[in-house]
């Protein structure tokens, strides 16, 4: 079998779908008894040296992205949740319905808060969980 270079790889993952490349991802850290959330595990572990329960229960490595409210302007909203998450026209407009929902769930402070700020910018209601 020929081996691919890593542009033909990007160039196959552009293709696939994204329930597709989820399912890639899943099969990948089963094959390979690795998971792709290895940079929070080593964020995680800087709490510990703090010294007690108390500094890790303040420390908090992974946030859930909830939009409460779409608030008045829906489609912005669907907008930005079609570009944080990847999901589908339709897929996205039923969780911006069924709000309260988690739009991203276990990441990090940062992109947590990049997405707060994006959904907040488009007219929701989010709180980071």
């Amino acid at each position: 079998m020929a081996k691919l270079s890593t542009d033909e790889l990007l160039e196959a993952f552009k293709e696939m779908t994204l329930i597709e490349l989820s399912e890639f991802v899943k099969q990948f850290e089963d094959t390979f008894n690795v998971t792709a959330a290895a940079p929070v595990a080593v964020a995680g572990a800087a709490p510990a040296a703090g010294g007690g329960d108390a500094g890790a229960a303040e420390e908090q490595s992974e946030f859930d992205v909830v939009l409460v409210a779409a608030g008045d302007k829906k489609i912005g909203v669907i907008k930005e949740v079609r570009a944080l998450t990847s999901l589908g026209l339709k897929e996205a407009k039923d969780l911006v319905d069924g709000a309260p929902k988690p739009v991203l769930e276990k990441v990090d402070k940062a992109a947590a808060e990049k997405a707060k700020e994006q959904l907040e910018g488009a007219g929701a209601t989010v709180e980071l969980k």
